[in-house]
């Protein structure tokens, strides 16, 4: 299959393709959307930003458009608020007319609206398990009609200690459905998890999944704790696209983000203790230029596609080494080339030689220094103005303003 007008579903489904500029299909959706359509098991996986969504989204939509029984008849499960809402983004650029919205069950959002579009006739759900599970167990709606379950970023829900909802979540569902289950990596714990759920699969493997893009140039500057700042206005300047930072810690999120918006930048912030509202606000403000640079911990490592990043700057170093391949996974997207740059001190860098092992990867170093990355020191005090003062009324000894006398024993 070289397009997608050779793929053998409906005109519509073909029509809105077209109107969504969906021309070529990507590898992983050339060797999946035949066995999706065909309603055979998937196991896939490949590197972020390789168009796994619309690899399991083409099959869901042709089967609802053969089958207008209502019910929900199609879930798909991730590990992020982010991903879910991107994957509706997309589901709405396809649906048109003649398919109902995709009910969205997500924590930090209105579930009164939720519950709105599943009584309005919604037949695909996509949630992360929390909420999805939280629903289910109330009775807000009934999963006796399904008959496609989608795991996406399996690795991922892993990592966030999401499966026994997923199991208590499966356990529920008919015993006669199509699994597709997509993943980054597919290590023993995700392959041993998705085994109980899909029956005679077809197994697909794209590229190295644990290595970065080629399309993405890696660099690595040794910087003191002290230059991160200053190093990091020095690359917005010279990079005027939009750039993604990581930070590992919420606070420290939050703290770089007051401090480059005091410095001039538009900045936005996304982690997992700001209302949905607040990320949704964020992350659109990012993808429609009006904030330059997007400040976030990990959260965002996934569920992010926005396909112009320029850069991406690993403030920190990520925790889990697999984390830095989904970070840099936000640039060099869809063809494109980007950059992908990361800081460490002296302290770390047999951290970072741990990560290049574990990932068999090389990243360039260079050092930051001179103008590059000027340390934030307190400025010098000019003491040619100061008036010395007595160290008490009536001594001989005096001292400038702020001066320490040291007592010696």
């Amino acid at each position: 299959m070289v397009l997608f007008t050779e793929l053998p579903i409906s005109p519509y489904l073909q029509a809105r393709l077209a109107a969504a500029e969906f021309v070529t299909p990507t590898e992983v959706q050339e060797a999946a959307i035949p066995h999706g359509i065909a309603g055979k098991d998937v196991l896939a996986t490949a590197q972020t930003g390789t168009g796994k969504t619309l690899a399991f989204l083409i099959p869901i939509i042709e089967r609802f458009l053969l089958d207008s029984n209502k019910g929900v008849h199609a879930i798909v499960l991730v590990p992020t608020r982010e991903l879910a809402m991107q994957i509706n983004k997309q589901y709405e650029q396809l649906r048109g007319k003649k398919l109902a919205q995709a009910a969205v069950l997500i924590g930090g959002s209105s579930e009164h609206a939720q519950l709105q579009l599943l009584r309005g006739g919604a037949r695909l759900i996509v949630a992360t398990p929390g909420r999805f599970e939280d629903l289910l167990d109330r009775r807000m709606f009934s999963v006796s009609k399904v008959n496609t379950l989608v795991l996406d970023e399996a690795d991922r829900m892993l990592d966030m200690g999401f499966i026994p909802a997923i199991r208590r979540i499966v356990a529920q569902l008919p015993k006669a459905r199509q699994t597709m289950c997509f993943s980054a990596t597919l290590d023993p714990a995700v392959a041993h998890l998705v085994e109980d759920y899909v029956r005679s699969p077809i197994r697909l493997a794209f590229g190295h999944t644990r290595r970065a893009n080629e399309s993405v140039e890696l660099t690595a500057y040794e910087v003191g704790a002290d230059q991160k700042l200053s190093l990091l206005s020095k690359l917005l300047e010279t990079e005027k696209g939009r750039t993604l930072v990581f930070v590992r810690t919420k606070r420290a999120t939050e703290r770089l983000a007051q401090k480059l918006t005091k410095a001039g930048i538009r900045v936005s912030v996304i982690h997992g203790d700001r209302s949905q509202p607040q990320r949704t606000k964020a992350l659109t403000a990012f993808q429609e230029g009006r904030s330059r640079v997007l400040v976030a911990t990990d959260v965002a490592s996934r569920g992010i596609h926005v396909d112009d990043i320029a850069q991406v700057i690993n403030y920190d170093l990520p925790a889990v080494a697999e984390d830095f391949i989904h970070r840099v996974g936000r640039t060099g997207r869809a063809g494109a080339t980007g950059n992908a740059i990361t800081f460490f001190t002296n302290l770390e860098r047999s951290d970072l030689a741990a990560l290049e092992r574990n990932l068999k990867l090389k990243i360039r170093r260079e050092r930051a220094d001179g103008e590059l990355a000027r340390e934030e020191r307190v400025k010098p005090v000019d003491v040619s103005s100061m008036v010395p003062v007595p160290v008490r009324p009536g001594s001989k000894t005096f001292r400038m303003p702020g001066e320490v006398l040291q007592r010696h024993v």
